[in-house]
């Protein structure tokens, strides 16, 4: 476990123009609980874990995400429904706003950094209104020591205020709530919103454009971990495809479980100190090393507990995206410089609802960059409202509300490596077999953790005909047979009862790969074009 310190450093928020204020500056985590608690901002559940509700919003807010269109931004950024541009003079007006609003309160300051790798390191100082948020910075940042904090000079500042709330029809917001990245004064402006992954994004979009841009180095939303030869895998994959999961392996050793810087040396960097875990359906027997990360320290949001403390995982009635934050050392099996070299294999994890992708099949280079420019998964019945039947999701780079890039430009980045570092590309279906949702069967998590294993061990072997089998609509090269999964599950036609049922169904899903490639084609280079599915219809 790190060490906690005392702090005995005091600082000034005045040239932010915060005036009048309480400094509660790098408070413990055990402080921060306490704070939370008397003011009746949080619960203890019965192991003493730290119980809040971010209140109206339980999850992001893309519509309400801004970059400030500047001279620094005009011309790199891809503008759009994701990227979507605030005008400077507004941000500076709105700023003032804040400040003026944070003036007089007491506020939690925390100076932090993202990047393990210290080649790669943004300091960062994180201001905020409530103390659960500050302790929630304190789990998913890293830490500095004392020494390091003596000279402490931050690059970014968060600027985090969820009780100020913008007036739309003033400020240039489309309604009360609004997060801003100004990437000429390096600010993160949050307001509006309680939702601690808004603090944890923004920092990430921030890279997702630094490092990129003036670092040669390729910025990914996954998971990472590495085995007892050094041999590092990535996990790419959207919310509920199994990527923390699956990445938290007791048999390697854990870096990070979502962000990730991969350097032009080939080593893996986790931008983070801590972990931001689904727990909805949570379990001991599924998932004990997450399960047991949950203690004092961790900082659960927005879960169903009674009176006695006892939480209740299945319980969505608050929402379905809950969650828990827990600093990486809550985990045992972890790499403790949170770098990773010899990057080998990359998982790409899609929750296909419709039952008809393999559940593994080998990329080769352009198909690798044309599936992470796609981002594929599937919503299913009862996940968003008016979803009534499993629907195809795609979010480009699995990420694409945090790539300020073109998605293009990631893409060529990972061939790019891929080519350079001779990495396998794996795309692992996690969802539906025997049929789509409602019909079929999820993947059994032993199967996936099986095949997993059997790319890891070398067990799937070199790609030969006798080995693997192109399949006909998506033209991937799925294997024959896998150590500890039935042979019939590898091949998702075989696992329905009706071929022209299976075929009519993947044409409905390539289909929805070729409609959402279109807003890309004009960008992606003809190598990545072509690896794209093989057939889109009868």
């Amino acid at each position: 476990m790190e060490p906690l310190y005392p702090i005995t450093k005091t600082i000034s928020l005045k040239h932010y123009g915060i005036e009048n204020a309480t400094i509660r500056y790098q408070l413990s985590p055990d402080e921060l609980q306490e704070e939370t608690v008397q003011k009746g901002q949080g619960k203890l559940t019965k192991n003493e874990t730290l119980a809040v509700n971010t209140g109206e919003f339980t999850g992001r807010s893309p519509m309400d995400r801004f970059i400030v269109k500047d001279q620094i931004t005009a011309e790199k950024i891809w503008w759009g429904d994701i990227n979507i541009p605030f005008e400077p003079n507004a941000f500076d007006a709105l700023y003032d706003k804040v400040i003026s609003y944070l003036s007089g309160k007491e506020i939690f300051v925390r100076d932090s950094y993202a990047c393990a790798d210290s080649d790669y390191k943004l300091n960062i100082r994180v201001i905020n209104e409530y103390p659960w948020s500050n302790m929630f910075a304190y789990n998913m940042f890293l830490r500095p020591t004392e020494e390091e904090l003596k000279g402490f000079d931050p690059e970014w500042t968060v600027i985090n205020a969820p009780g100020f709330m913008a007036d739309a029809s003033v400020d240039g917001t489309r309604q009360h709530n609004f997060a801003i990245l100004n990437f000429t004064k390096k600010i993160a402006l949050i307001g509006g919103t309680g939702y601690t992954g808004e603090i944890k994004k923004g920092i990430f979009s921030a890279l997702n454009f630094i490092l990129p841009v003036y670092k040669e180095t390729l910025p990914m939303h996954c998971s990472a971990n590495v085995g007892e030869e050094g041999d590092t895998a990535i996990f790419f994959g959207l919310s509920g495809t199994g990527k923390t999961t699956l990445s938290t392996d007791p048999n390697r050793k854990l870096i990070g479980d979502d962000e990730h810087g991969w350097t032009k040396e080939n080593t893996i960097f986790n931008f983070e100190g801590g972990c931001y875990a689904k727990v909805i359906d949570l379990s001991a027997e599924k998932e004990p090393e997450i399960f047991g990360a949950i203690k004092k320290g961790a900082i659960l949001e927005n879960i169903v507990m009674d009176d006695n403390g006892e939480v209740d995982y299945a319980d969505t009635s608050i929402t379905q995206n809950t969650r828990v934050s827990y600093p990486i050392y809550h985990i045992d099996n972890i790499q403790e410089s949170s770098i990773g070299k010899n990057p080998k294999n990359i998982f790409f994890l899609t929750a296909d609802a419709f039952g008809v992708m393999p559940p593994i099949s080998k990329l080769t280079p352009s198909q690798a960059a044309y599936h992470f420019i796609s981002g594929y998964t599937a919503k299913v019945a009862g996940t968003e409202a008016g979803v009534v039947e499993p629907t195809p999701s795609f979010s480009a780079c699995f990420g694409a509300p945090f790539m300020p890039l073109h998605p293009a430009k990631y893409a060529e980045m990972l061939v790019k490596k891929m080519k350079d570092t001779g990495v396998n590309v794996w795309l692992v279906n996690t969802g539906w077999t025997g049929g789509p949702y409602g019909v079929g069967t999820r993947i059994k998590l032993k199967y996936t953790r099986a095949m997993i294993q059997a790319v890891l061990n070398g067990d799937l072997g070199l790609y030969s005909y006798d080995n693997y089998h192109i399949h006909s609509v998506f033209g991937v090269a799925q294997p024959r047979e896998c150590p500890g999964v039935p042979t019939k599950l590898l091949s998702p036609r075989a696992t329905w009862d009706n071929d022209e049922k299976y075929y009519k169904t993947a044409f409905k899903l390539t289909n929805a790969f070729r409609e959402n490639f279109k807003k890309f084609e004009s960008y992606a280079n003809e190598e990545i074009r072509r690896g794209g599915p093989q057939r889109y219809g009868l």
